[in-house]
């Protein structure tokens, strides 16, 4: 942009200028655009303050197209040190600046969480001294403070100026034991029903346990109709998991057909999408824990946002003892869009409990969740509200697609590449067009804030909140789509990593199931029955067709083993269709697995992992294990969260 572009701001100096101005805008942008008499003011008071006309120019200009003050864009910039702005306000003013806050002096009274969303006001109190207001300064208010100030001055003496960062820290610390045990309780003592707090609700443990001692007896007393029953049962569930991912299959060679497949190379950047004048305040969540190492990657990645900086409100969520990531963190200097949120060390220390302690101070209309090594497509925030535009109102979740771009690295990597290519690109999208309940992923969700807000946020006790919240927004009549533009992440490269991870991930999907099994007729009735079936099909056959696998595995052995030994007649019939129904099961399975992940993947992709998709039925046996190690921990640690340590990404995505 050309000096001659900006805004004649000449004659702005003065209280008599004109109220309106014409402002040039370059020759790809052929706008005229009148600046109205507010910005104007501030303009003028930019300028009494010794702030360089070219800058004020600049932020009119990104003001008037943003639909923010000159005041927001300024500050967000990042052109001038905010504490030098409010030490220049509190000049203005007449009053003291004070830099930093004593967070004990502040009463943890009703309305303090209002000064985390728009600081403006604090109250400082002393044991032998009259308290002492704490005043933000707004530009656009600055001549009704000045007038008051004048007509009462002893005000001057009980006043000081402090900058908008500051009140906000000093009000998240001074409320910081009352709002953390208020994220802990909210959801369990709000809607109990909905919280994994308690692992077996009501009669739940007395079905469990009904259940595992008739599972026992009979596999003593009748051991071949046992085998026979669980094998039955195994089937089933395993051909409807089958018969789903069939059907993603198709679906997406439907869309192949009729061009519209997604197939968007790894680090490709979004395209342009159309910019919309007043965008609304987007805030974004990163939980981080020991995450010192791609601290810097997040940071790097977060700034290619194509979203106005000022319109901008990124939460780092970090535990408060995390002394290493928060100190590279503040190392960083941070752009002022960002804000270090520290949770107080309470149990259960997860996820979903740091989300949940940061949403009351979110300043967005929109919320997007991403997790510390994620590098989101830079147009996802724009391609997400867009979505949420044209949207009915009860859609009010988005779900992006996850991209691995470390599949060379190992066989582990590779399969979990081909894994999230089938689910994200291809299973949640049959399942948004057909609008049934998504297993949202744990990561790229976007959220309307006051819903999200609504129906309870994120549950701090489930180890999946993202399948959780997926599932209880469905019920609750609230729905959720995909979009297109992905994030970028790396898969765990060692087994010792991948088995810890998906460990946390099965007792996630069990506490799950056995929330919302707390009262199947009303969950039925909340899903409607395509909703409900689906539920059991995805949570319940998950759980039970990765239980049974080396059970399906070791039958399959068997009948095989006995048609080509046994020449029983009638069991010899029936033996041969459990062998039909095993074959269809296991290798059906494996092959729709493979075909469902390459389908949904480029060329450099499906290079990438290469012939690696030999090693499924080895994938799945591990995922068994999993599973079967979830189940202990469900009993001896049910709230204990699997970190899964991170590094930064050594060359760039191609």
């Amino acid at each position: 942009m050309r000096f001659g572009d900006y805004p004649d701001i000449s004659g702005i100096a003065t209280e008599n200028a004109q109220p309106e101005a014409v402002i040039a805008t370059p020759p790809a942008e052929p706008l005229s655009l009148a600046l109205g008499p507010d910005l104007l003011r501030q303009g003028r008071d930019l300028l009494r303050m010794g702030i360089g006309k070219p800058l004020i120019a600049r932020m009119m200009l990104s003001a008037q197209a943003h639909g923010t003050s000159v005041e927001d864009e300024l500050l967000a910039s990042g052109e001038i040190d905010e504490n030098l702005y409010f030490e220049a306000l509190a000049e203005m003013l007449g009053v003291a600046f004070m830099r930093e806050l004593d967070a004990s002096r502040i009463l943890d009274i009703a309305g303090l969480d209002s000064q985390i969303i728009r600081p403006e006001t604090l109250r400082l109190h002393h044991p032998s001294r009259p308290p002492i207001t704490v005043i933000v300064p707004r530009l656009e208010r600055l001549a009704q403070t000045l007038q008051t100030l004048q007509r009462v001055p002893a005000l001057k003496a009980s006043i000081v100026v402090s900058p908008a960062s500051e009140v906000r820290r000093a009000a998240w610390q001074a409320g910081r034991l009352r709002r953390v045990s208020d994220t802990v309780g909210a959801l369990f003592e709000t809607t109990p029903l909905h919280s994994a707090r308690i692992t077996f609700w009501g009669r739940q443990g007395f079905y469990t346990g009904v259940l595992f001692c008739g599972l026992v007896v009979s596999a003593v007393t009748l051991p071949l109709i046992s085998m026979l029953l669980v094998h039955i049962v195994l089937t089933m569930f395993y051909l409807a998991n089958f018969l789903v991912r069939l059907h993603a299959l198709v679906c997406a060679f439907r869309q192949e057909k009729h061009g519209a497949k997604h197939e968007i190379p790894p680090g490709k950047t979004a395209s342009a999408l159309p910019v919309y004048s007043a965008l609304p305040v987007y805030s974004v969540l990163v939980a981080l824990y020991r995450e010192k190492g791609v601290a810097a990657q997040l940071v790097q990645a977060l700034d290619r946002l194509d979203w106005p900086r000022s319109r901008l409100d990124i939460k780092l969520v970090c535990k408060e003892d995390d002394a290493e990531t928060i100190a590279v963190l503040e190392a960083m200097r941070l752009a002022p869009e960002y804000e270090i949120v520290r949770v107080p060390v309470r149990l259960p220390r997860t996820k979903p409990k740091a989300l949940a302690y940061a949403l009351p101070g979110c300043r967005g209309a929109l919320v997007a969740v991403y997790d510390a090594e994620d590098r989101p497509d830079p147009g996802q925030l724009r391609e997400a509200h867009a979505a949420f535009l044209t949207a009915p109102p009860h859609v009010i979740c988005l779900q992006a697609p996850l991209i691995i771009t470390n599949a060379r690295q190992s066989w582990l990597s590779a399969l979990f590449a081909l894994e999230y290519a089938g689910l994200f690109r291809g299973l949640l999208p049959m399942l948004s067009l057909s609008d049934l309940p998504l297993p949202l992923g744990g990561t790229s969700n976007h959220f309307r804030t006051a819903p999200l807000r609504m129906i309870g946020g994120w549950d701090p006790y489930n180890m999946t909140e993202d399948a959780d919240l997926g599932m209880r927004l469905h019920r609750l009549g609230y729905r959720a789509r995909v979009i297109t533009r992905p994030t970028f992440e790396d898969a765990p490269v060692t087994l010792s990593v991948w088995l810890g991870q998906r460990t946390r991930w099965f007792k996630g999907w069990l506490q799950t199931w056995l929330v919302l099994m707390r009262d199947p007729a009303k969950l039925a009735r909340e899903m409607g029955w395509a909703g409900f079936t689906v539920f059991q099909i995805l949570i319940a056959g998950l759980l039970l067709s990765s239980l049974g696998h080396p059970v399906i595995v070791a039958f399959l052995g068997y009948l095989t083993w006995m048609m080509l030994h046994e020449n029983a007649h009638g069991e010899g019939a029936l033996a041969f269709w459990l062998f039909v129904t095993d074959i269809v099961n296991i290798f059906g399975s494996y092959a729709v697995f493979i075909a469902l992940g390459r389908n949904r993947m480029n060329k450099e992709e499906r290079k990438a992992v290469g012939w690696r998709w030999v090693f499924v039925p080895l994938y799945w046996l591990i995922m068994s294990a999993a599973a079967w190690k979830a189940v202990f921990e469900l009993r001896s640690k049910p709230f204990v969260w699997n970190k899964t340590p991170h590094v930064p990404v050594v060359k760039a995505d191609k």
